[in-house]
């Protein structure tokens, strides 16, 4: 059962990132960006890795909607639904992505994997964040909450109505 839902996660999340460039307005575009990061972040949590996988899910939801905000409040057209190439210099483009296809595939086949020495840790979320945070965890924490209140205080400042305007 999980193979099937590995499979059907991967292919929904290339489906839906494809649909990033085919789809005709960029709210659409940042609906489909959201599916393909949240089906990436349900294979995370389907190999076990359920730290990076909630962590990814949280993090492009509230990504995705504070861009959707933005979209509704700053673009020239309403919400960024109106029609729109989503695609420029297509020739290039798909020559700059089928060149690097073709180099990342030839390296999965063309690079010895290493096998695995000694055994995962206890606590494998720990052991992550130790790895990539080290010492620098509580200011990465504090930056975070810095963040969420910059984004916050941006949305107040930018409407020019009171919370009882009509």
């Amino acid at each position: 059962m999980e193979a099937v839902a590995f499979w059907v996660l991967a292919v929904a999340a290339v489906g839906t990132g494809a649909a990033v460039f085919v789809v005709d307005s960029m709210a659409r575009a940042t609906f489909a960006l959201l599916a393909s990061f949240l089906c990436a972040g349900g294979e995370l949590l389907l190999v076990g890795l359920r730290y990076l996988g909630v962590l990814v899910v949280l993090m492009m939801i509230m990504e995705m909607l504070v861009m959707a905000v933005f979209m509704v409040m700053y673009m020239m057209n309403p919400a960024g639904l109106m029609p729109m190439s989503m695609t420029h210099n297509r020739r290039g483009a798909l020559a700059v992505a089928g060149g690097a296809f073709a180099a990342l595939a030839a390296g999965i086949l063309a690079v010895p994997w290493p096998e695995r020495r000694g055994r995962p840790p206890h606590d494998p979320t720990v052991a992550l964040g130790d790895a990539v945070m080290g010492p620098s965890m509580l200011v990465m924490m504090v930056i975070g909450v810095a963040i969420l209140a910059t984004m916050i205080a941006t949305v107040v400042l930018a409407t020019h109505r009171g919370r009882y305007d009509a």
